[in-house]
């Protein structure tokens, strides 16, 4: 028997990270602190969970009252057969019908085979999207055992340059100090060419995240510059390296390495079972090392270095919109090919 009624009771904060509490295998971007973060940035965050199946949806509100709607690896299921509460998506169409949604996007927190790529049969009532918001590739450590044992997994050009730092005078240390992380951002992102989030944001996510020992932001300084930050995430037994940045300064002493391992340390601590390294280009998996060595586009760059921290390549399942008002989104699918953007 059906437990609720649309419009199904909204899940306050403490109720939501209560019912993500019998979830450990939920996502970070599930958590109700990342609902908290994307509010302050232009996102309303809706939290409905009942039995063994619950989702975080954010809704971007549009003109003339339209909304697009967004589950970010979601739905949590937390049952032995991964399967949905009869009645979970019928409260979500409901929902989003009410607020004029056009479509709604799931990523879901599933790794497909790698070599095989998209599913046979995506979720009934879904199509395959052809934008991601979320990297579907990444690399995942295995932080199982000592610490020592986990940096011997490390590949040995990389655990030289982790020591080598140390002998170049590379301190690590953890830090506060939001305005310079976003200053070293902003100049890798400028020579990457990769998105870079405002000051602001970076400070909310700190302070959302930060005092539950959820986060932590670290740099690798010579003689007082900062040569290198990342931002770490810790949720349940998963890190998470979402932001990580370097200076165009002294790159011979190789600080981005010891900074990489002192997060994966710090997440070790933390009681991690995994570390996600956060985005590595689809096909990696398809190239052999010759090509590897010499691509320059795009993330090779960023996949040489991950890829020697160890893991294994993981591809999540695609994107599926779930779609309500078929003429706006074809507008929004022309919108999409066109300028390659959301």
């Amino acid at each position: 028997a059906r437990r609720n009624t649309f419009p199904m009771s909204e899940l306050t904060l403490l109720e939501w990270n209560a019912f993500l509490a019998g979830h450990p295998s939920a996502h970070l971007l599930q958590s109700g602190e990342w609902g908290e973060l994307k509010s302050a940035f232009g996102w309303e965050p809706y939290r409905m969970g009942y039995g063994n199946t619950g989702a975080q949806i954010l809704f971007r509100h549009l003109p003339l009252g339209y909304s697009f709607a967004y589950i970010p690896k979601g739905p949590v299921i937390g049952n032995a057969s991964g399967s949905l509460d009869a009645h979970f998506w019928e409260d979500v169409d409901a929902l989003c019908r009410s607020r004029k949604t056009i479509f709604l996007k799931v990523e879901q927190n599933i790794w497909s085979p790698v070599a095989n790529g998209i599913p046979a049969s995506p979720l009934a009532g879904f199509v395959i999207s052809p934008q991601h918001v979320q990297p579907r590739s990444t690399l995942i450590i295995d932080l199982h055992g000592s610490e020592e044992e986990v940096f011997n997994r490390l590949k040995p050009k990389t655990r030289y340059n982790v020591r080598l730092a140390g002998r170049k005078e590379v301190v690590v240390h953890s830090s506060q100090d939001v305005q310079n992380f976003y200053q070293v951002m902003t100049v890798t992102g400028q020579r990457e060419k990769f998105h870079v989030h405002s000051l602001e944001y970076y400070r909310r996510a700190y302070d959302l995240f930060h005092p539950k020992g959820m986060c932590e932001l670290f740099v690798a300084d010579f003689e007082g510059r900062t040569l290198a930050t990342l931002m770490v995430f810790a949720y349940g037994k998963q890190a998470y390296y979402f932001y990580g940045a370097s200076s165009d300064e002294e790159r011979n002493r190789k600080a981005t390495y010891p900074l990489q391992w002192k997060a994966i340390c710090w997440a070790h601590a933390q009681g991690c079972e995994e570390y996600d390294m956060w985005g590595i280009p689809d096909d990696a998996q398809d190239v052999d090392e010759t090509e590897l060595e010499t691509r320059e586009d795009g993330l090779w760059g960023v996949f040489r270095f991950k890829r020697g921290f160890g893991g294994v390549i993981k591809r999540s399942v695609p994107a599926l919109d779930r779609v309500y008002n078929p003429l706006l989104y074809k507008l929004y699918l022309w919108r999409y090919s066109a300028t390659g953007a959301d």
